[in-house]
């Protein structure tokens, strides 16, 4: 028969999840233990040990701090989507009433120099628009063959390109204007695949990856079915 020491030996060592499983299934554990709270203490990095007491509270206290800096956040991103709303909106209703297409180009243009940029110009691909002679909008056309290169390089597997372009690639999309220093480019229409909405900025760091394409998105959708009142659809 094994004496008391031997039993002992063999008892299995306790292990994080045994602990954590036994304090699960004997939640009143530090009720009935209520000294041992006040006595135990945690490693800190900074003190070295604080109690169980105030660990617990300054856990509490990050938590507080992280939700108020996510609800911050929410705030923040909600007032950014209404000023987009409210942007887009009045950009809209400028478009919608242009009596002729050169009107339309042109509140385009004064809408984005509202905005501090240097221009917006609209491209749209000759195989999906009726703009070739004898037509007066054969100036938006742009060659698919010649913007496919920049497509690749640029756009990859995206719908929006922020950055700048490189000499040949302004030759391209914007052939008039002179010191531009970064673009915001959006492929037109659902499929992409009805032309290239451009913004142009002087500063090279006014657009660069990872900003915003939102209001782009909503842009390059809009922007076919207003042109469509004088630019026929093949």
């Amino acid at each position: 028969m094994k004496n008391v020491g031997e039993q002992q030996d063999i008892l299995p060592e306790l292990t994080d999840e045994m602990v954590g499983d036994y304090l699960r299934r004997h939640p009143d554990f530090f009720i009935r233990n209520a000294q041992l709270v006040e006595q135990l203490s945690v490693p800190h990095p900074v003190r070295g040990a604080i109690s169980l007491v105030e660990w617990h509270m300054a856990r509490s206290r990050n938590r507080i701090d992280n939700l108020e800096t996510g609800m911050g956040l929410l705030v923040e991103q909600a007032m950014a989507n209404e000023g987009l709303f409210y942007r887009l909106l009045k950009l809209q209703s400028r478009l919608a009433s242009a009596p002729d297409l050169q009107s339309f180009l042109e509140r385009l243009t004064r809408w984005a120099k509202e905005m501090k940029l240097a221009s917006a110009t609209l491209r749209l691909f000759p195989d999906k628009w009726r703009i070739g002679a004898p037509s007066c909008f054969t100036h938006l056309a742009l060659s698919r063959q010649l913007f496919e290169p920049l497509r690749v390089q640029r756009f990859g597997d995206q719908s929006h390109y922020l950055g700048g372009l490189n000499g040949n690639e302004l030759l391209v999309m914007l052939p008039q204007e002179k010191a531009v220093g970064s673009v915001a480019m959006s492929l037109l229409g659902d499929q992409g695949d009805l032309g290239v909405l451009v913004f142009s900025s002087r500063d090279p760091q006014h657009y660069s990856a990872g900003q915003g394409t939102q209001f782009l998105q909503e842009l390059s959708i809009l922007l076919p079915g207003l042109l469509e009142r004088w630019v026929e659809r093949l």
